[in-house]
């Protein structure tokens, strides 16, 4: 039976909820009152976006590396823009990667469209960055190193799992897993599945967020060749907030 009161409607004033950026999260978390500087990308993009992802670990935020991650899904209707969340699985010069199924939803449509945004969100902190670029699958091999990180729980779940597909209960899927679970008893290597594995990001553009009082945010814009490592090449706006 349902829970009404659950459900009861809210008298939470959505529309009045505000936070007042750059107030105290320099308090809790020394140095980030310091206003985001274009000093701070003259090693590159990829140095700055790691410390902040360190940052937030060091500030205890669930899941540091998560990233909410827009593709664009051809349907019948046109093309419709797509959202979810996952985890950078890596970062480098070239680019950010993550890994799923490539016959998920996402997996299709960066098959189908290969561009995607992918924007980095720590509230407590006041900052986020946000990526755009093509995407490629990256090479077997990488993904093979990464799935040998994985738990074994997780890598059962990837071959029990047909992400994406509708399914009729609960019920079935925890018998999925359990069939798979058999399959590989007794097998110490659990292979990587055909249809799994990574994406790399390689950023065109990146924009870099700090908020501020009375909403005069920081945004500081780069621009570069995807794929470019070349720091000299890449550039670097000030945009208004």
């Amino acid at each position: 039976m349902v829970d009404q009161e659950k459900f009861a409607t809210s008298e939470l004033d959505i529309a009045a909820m505000r936070v007042e950026y750059g107030v105290d999260q320099g308090d809790n978390h020394p140095g980030l009152e310091t206003d985001l500087d274009e000093s701070w990308l003259a090693d590159g993009w990829e140095p700055l976006l790691r410390n902040w992802i360190e940052h937030a670990t060091s500030a205890g935020v669930t899941d540091p590396n998560a990233m909410v991650l827009a593709t664009v899904e051809l349907t019948d209707s046109g093309p419709r823009p797509a959202t979810r969340t996952v985890l950078c699985k890596g970062l480098s010069p070239e680019g950010v990667t993550f890994y799923t199924n490539y016959e998920s939803f996402k997996g299709r449509a960066l098959t189908e469209t290969p561009y995607a945004s992918a924007t980095f969100v720590w509230p407590a902190l006041g900052r986020q960055v946000t990526a755009r670029g093509p995407v490629r699958r990256v090479a077997p091999e990488l993904t093979e190193v990464y799935w040998r990180s994985r738990p074994r729980g997780s890598q059962l779940g990837a071959w029990a799992s047909r992400q994406s597909r509708p399914i009729a209960s609960r019920v079935q899927l925890d018998q999925q897993l359990t069939e798979v679970t058999a399959r590989f008893e007794g097998v110490d290597a659990i292979p990587v599945p055909p249809f799994w594995g990574g994406f790399l990001l390689q950023p065109e553009t990146l924009e870099f967020w700090q908020g501020r009082r009375s909403r005069m945010h920081n945004r500081l814009r780069v621009t570069l060749e995807a794929g470019d490592t070349n720091v000299s090449a890449m550039k670097v706006e000030r945009l208004q907030p």
